[in-house]
């Protein structure tokens, strides 16, 4: 398939984490002017946008956030719009925006993800967020679960242990790089935190089985996020428009979306079907394969997504993900520096921003700025893989720099 490239112009985030006493318009406000800021534009120039979020009824009781988007100066009237896509909805936002410039509505567009599951002091309701949550499952894989998500998959991760010979400690070894990642990280939720392999393994003080029976571990999970993130994504004309020169940008060269049932049981969720079908549909729009990807990220929601997830983008086989991060080779230096940023587990999940932030840390990581520690050298390739529900929608990307 042929089509008028992509371009990613800009990228803007907040840092991970708690963003206490502001209310969600003013978190919109400071997403699209802090994108256009980037680049010393002013917002009038965008021609459309989508805004994503996913518990923004249930933890901040406010709806149609396309509407707070057209409060910004220069937006009002213009064709915007609000996407939900559980924990995958920061990618949906990036290909509903990638699509309208295609279809030739507009040159210039931004995505904007966002999710506060703090409140003001900082504090997490963990029942609420649990409840939240729980809504992006089928009915049928709530019963019995009092955090649904943590048990589902605590279940996929004793899956994947005894399907594949995988022990606790191989994942464990996942959420350590990805700690060691994120200090390097500014933005990141956990950044000055250090976990070693015998923390995440030892049940004492924070660090404790979630579900009895399962294996699941609390650094084993994501982290419960504040946080906001925009791109602005432009066609050639687009970059016209903004004074930018499309070599000083990275190429959105390929993406896949599909989705799997929602329902868990009755399918291979170890090999979810949608998962590989939008991956293998990225790399042939782009014209790439997974050997050529100098850099990833993947949804690690719980440590055996990190995981599943580098099967899925191709670099491991069915079954030796957990390998490829114990052998060393998602490390900045290694085959592919894969969550490089920190990943969900350590950089942090503000639900609606995580794809939104997938892509622009790949895009950092092309363009050469990401910080030092974990720049990862000539990176010419980036795919990410951004899921939301119990491996159920599946966005994915593949980037070029231009």
């Amino acid at each position: 398939m042929t089509h008028k490239p992509v371009y990613i112009a800009s990228y803007h985030q907040s840092r991970f984490g708690k963003l206490g006493a502001v209310g969600v318009p003013e978190i919109v406000k400071r997403a699209v002017v802090g994108a256009c800021g980037e680049i010393d534009a002013d917002p009038a120039v965008l021609d459309l946008g989508t805004i994503a979020a996913a518990c923004n009824f249930t933890l901040n009781q406010q709806g149609l956030l396309s509407g707070l988007m057209a409060m910004v100066p220069g937006l009002a009237g213009k064709p915007l719009e609000s996407v939900e896509n559980a924990c995958a909805s920061g990618g949906q936002a990036i290909l509903t925006v990638a699509h309208k410039l295609l279809l030739g509505i507009g040159e210039v567009g931004i995505a904007v993800g966002y999710e506060k599951m703090r409140n003001d002091e900082g504090k997490m309701n963990g029942k609420l967020v649990g409840e939240a949550l729980g809504y992006f499952s089928h009915p049928d894989d709530r019963e019995g679960k009092r955090y649904v998500f943590p048990h589902l998959f605590a279940e996929v991760m004793q899956a994947y242990m005894e399907t594949h010979d995988v022990s606790e400690e191989d994942l464990a070894r996942i959420a350590v790089a990805e700690y060691a990642n994120a200090t390097h990280n500014p933005d990141a939720q956990m950044r000055k935190v250090d976990v070693t392999l015998e923390q995440a393994m030892t049940i004492a003080g924070i660090n404790r089985y979630i579900v009895d029976g399962l294996p699941l571990k609390t650094y084993d999970c994501s982290q419960i996020t504040d946080g906001y993130a925009a791109l602005i994504l432009a066609t050639e004309e687009g970059l016209g428009r903004l004074g930018i020169d499309r070599t000083d940008c990275v190429q959105l060269a390929g993406w896949g979306q599909a989705t799997d049932p929602l329902l868990k049981q009755g399918r291979d969720i170890l090999k979810p079907a949608g998962a590989f079908r939008a991956m293998a549909g990225a790399y042939e729009m782009a014209g790439v394969t997974a050997a050529d990807v100098d850099v990833a990220e993947v949804h690690d929601c719980f440590s055996v997504m990190g995981a599943i997830g580098v099967e899925v983008i191709g670099k491991a086989a069915y079954g030796a993900g957990a390998r490829f991060w114990k052998d060393g080779k998602a490390a900045v230096d290694g085959e592919c520096a894969v969550n490089s940023s920190g990943g969900l587990i350590a950089k942090g999940h503000p639900i609606g921003a995580t794809g939104v932030a997938m892509v622009g840390w790949a895009s950092r990581q092309l363009l050469g700025k990401a910080p030092a520690e974990l720049q990862r050298p000539n990176a010419r390739v980036a795919a990410t893989f951004n899921i939301g529900g119990p491996i159920c929608a599946s966005v994915t990307t593949v980037l070029k720099r231009a």
